[in-house]
């Protein structure tokens, strides 16, 4: 129950955290490239800060292993920097909510990733996933209205490259995380995508104007959209095993369609309501069927055999 809470409160932390991008994207009219720059400076520098105090020198272990000092980089370009910039952009020219329905299919895209690169054959329950998925996702964008979507076509493939690259984030940091702590990782991942983007668009030069309505909102992104849901994450899977802990990232799609309601008077419609549902459904099969063995695993007796497995 420990564990299950901790992860709902991160999945919540992110759900307004996108929340917020909709008001930094449209109402503020910030662009992608500064805020991305801030964003990701500001936030690679005060984890990297907090792990010199935790872990020391083994902070800089990732750059000791080849295989690790690939993986971060490319984590840091096409998993973490790809991922914020085709949501933001996603966000910015469609709604938070369509936004966060599109990226949270990064499952299915792992799925379809191992099919076609891996040759391994899909799972029942994947493809009951993928054919759920679908239904939930042309519910949400048509809204009952089958003719028309009820976002552009541009915020709908900008969506569905936050999907893809949601699934590049998950994937390619594999091999650094299984030889470092997770927190050095994102750090270094955040700090170099932040170096690029600078390098693009340093943060300090055309400077928007600064208030404390943006000075507020940025802080909520880098606080309530990395480093605290990231730490709680860290801590609930001291609780509960990851399988149980992903379950709870359903919070976050509801709770950004939730505040969009509230605060962008977002209308959601049967059909949209239906269609949310219908995708989280669709997750939770697929993270369900493949949590199940095979069908001819042996049983195992010894308790170590009972860890291994």
């Amino acid at each position: 129950m420990k564990g299950i809470i901790w992860a709902a409160f991160a999945s919540f932390s992110w759900g307004i955290s996108g929340t917020t991008l909709q008001l930094i994207s449209q109402n503020l009219s910030i662009p992608a490239d500064w805020m991305l720059s801030t964003r990701l400076s500001f936030t690679g520098m005060i984890i990297l800060v907090f792990c010199a105090f935790r872990y020391g020198k083994a902070t800089f272990n990732v750059f000791r292993d080849k295989a690790s000092c690939l993986s971060v980089l490319s984590y840091a370009i096409f998993g973490l920097g790809l991922n914020l910039l085709t949501f933001y952009f996603s966000v910015q020219t469609g709604n938070a909510s369509m936004s966060t329905i599109l990226q949270y299919l990064a499952p299915l895209f792992i799925v379809a990733g191992s099919v076609i690169f891996k040759r391994q054959m899909p799972l029942r329950s994947d493809v009951i996933s993928f054919v759920l998925a679908l239904l939930g996702v042309f519910l949400c964008l048509t809204r009952g209205e089958f003719d028309h979507l009820s976002v552009s076509w541009v915020s709908f493939l900008w969506g569905l490259g936050s999907g893809l690259t949601a699934a590049f984030y998950v994937v390619l940091p594999q091999r650094a995380v299984a030889k470092n702590p997770p927190l050095v990782v994102l750090g270094w991942g955040s700090m170099i995508a932040g170096v690029l983007f600078n390098l693009y668009h340093p943060f300090w030069i055309n400077t928007p104007h600064i208030t404390p309505v943006l000075v507020a909102s940025v802080s909520t992104v880098v606080f309530f959209g990395t480093i605290l849901p990231f730490g709680m994450l860290l801590h609930a899977s001291k609780f509960a095993p990851s399988d149980v802990v992903s379950i709870m990232d359903a919070v976050q799609p509801i709770t950004t369609s939730i505040l969009s309601v509230i605060f962008f008077n977002l209308h959601l419609n049967l059909y949209e309501i239906v269609g949310i549902i219908i995708v989280l459904v669709a997750i939770y099969v697929l993270q369900r069927g493949r949590r199940e063995p095979p069908a001819d695993l042996t049983p195992v007796d010894s308790e170590e055999d009972k860890m291994h497995y």
